[in-house]
């Protein structure tokens, strides 16, 4: 992880076309812009992990729905 100092108005560049600005500071908290081109996605780190979160519970019951699917074929193709 590269740690940098930055203060009031000073900006970091990330590769050609993402510039992350320093807005302010207010106390513990640290104001920043983010300019960087439509197709990259930009998220706080709590909606990134709440979004991980979700597809993980939701795959999950799909899983359970598919394995009873899977489980009701075989006891029809036993029957028969």
């Amino acid at each position: 992880m590269l740690v940098l100092t930055r203060k009031t108005d000073e900006k970091i560049m990330i590769g050609k076309d993402i510039v992350i600005s320093i807005l302010g500071i207010e106390g513990t908290s640290v104001k920043i812009g983010i300019k960087a081109p439509k197709d990259i996605s930009i998220l706080r780190m709590e909606v990134f992990e709440n979004i991980q979160n979700e597809n993980i519970a939701s795959a999950s019951g799909q899983m359970e729905d598919i394995s009873e699917a899977v489980d009701l074929i075989k006891t029809k193709l036993l029957k028969e």
